[in-house]
């Protein structure tokens, strides 16, 4: 091909009309028409785990072992919606004393003393070292290690002997118990939500005459908060699911506690055990909605947001407007 024969191809080329550009006459440009990938072994996979479900489905609705006229029975049961309000205690008025507690740490893993550093290290290296059930378990037997609570001088007569009456209250055992493990994994959370945040946000808020209370309050805490509700709302979950665990205590007033009570009476093992289920899942399912509210709360201005509205083509306003 001639240098002539080039040239008059490149020129041809320039003066095609193209389907992306604007028309010199005002028109609108022509849409690409996009064709929709096809994903064969997708549709086959999702068929067969469809398949699948159903026949479980129709498989367990047939099954009397599963007892579902029993689980008609005691879903709704009184004792078992009074075990549910326990279990819904537990875990309010556990999970809060353990976010007081994990900030606490928190700061003073954050300390530049070193022996406050020490402690809360020492703290968390306990309670994340030893299983929940074992703590509950000794939790359950502080009363005979600790018969009274001795105010004085080491090996002296005390001052005042206080009968340790708290300790009998196995309700009360078991929000310590469950609050000071859950501590040692908040304090973790909300030391990495403290980290996330630059350093550089402290020393401008520092330039600007906030006091340190300020600067947490306005400017640190807001943005680690995004960084710290997730993991919070799945140890809340979690703790929702360990109150099951208190019958080491012995505490026998929450969900399992009453549904396993009741199935020993009646002999309905596995229809209670989907009844608690049940209820579990009920509860887990409103703070799941619960905590992705208050993630995409605290998330707002952070990563890529979808526009509201679509936006026009630029051929579209040269064609309207001229």
């Amino acid at each position: 091909m001639t240098q002539d024969d080039r040239d008059h191809s490149a020129a041809s080329t320039v003066s095609s009309p193209s389907t992306t550009s604007s028309p010199s006459d005002g028109s609108h440009p022509v849409a690409i028409k996009a064709i929709k990938l096809r994903h064969p072994w997708r549709i086959l996979i999702s068929v067969v785990l469809v398949i699948l479900l159903v026949l479980f489905v129709i498989d367990a609705s047939q099954r009397s072992a599963y007892g579902w006229p029993d689980v008609a029975k005691y879903v709704f049961d009184r004792r078992i919606s009074q075990g549910a309000l326990v279990t819904l205690q537990l875990t309010v008025y556990s999970m809060i004393i353990a976010i007081v507690l994990g900030l606490l740490l928190a700061v003073m893993r954050l300390s530049p003393n070193p022996v406050v550093k020490s402690v809360a290290w020492l703290y968390l290296w306990v309670f994340r070292g030893t299983p929940i059930y074992v703590q509950l378990v000794f939790w359950g037997l502080v009363a005979l290690i600790y018969k009274t609570i001795d105010i004085g001088l080491p090996f002296m007569q005390p001052w005042i002997s206080i009968p340790n009456n708290l300790a009998l209250n196995v309700f009360i055992i078991a929000i310590v118990g469950l609050s000071l493990n859950e501590a040692a994994y908040m304090a973790e959370i909300v030391r990495a939500g403290l980290l996330s945040v630059d350093r550089g946000q402290e020393e401008a808020a520092t330039a600007l005459g906030m006091s340190w209370g300020q600067t947490m309050s306005r400017i640190v805490v807001p943005q680690s908060m995004r960084v710290i509700i997730p993991p919070t709302g799945n140890e809340v979950i979690s703790m929702l699911k360990t109150t099951s665990l208190v019958a080491a205590i012995p505490l026998t007033t929450d969900l399992y506690g009453v549904s396993r009570d009741i199935s020993a009476v009646t002999f309905t093992p596995i229809p209670l055990l989907i009844v608690a289920s049940i209820w579990y899942l009920l509860f887990t399912s409103i703070l799941m909605v619960g905590q992705y509210f208050l993630e995409k709360r605290f998330s707002r201005g952070v990563g890529m947001r979808r526009p509201d509205k679509k936006v026009q083509p630029i051929g579209n306003d040269v064609g309207g407007k001229g």
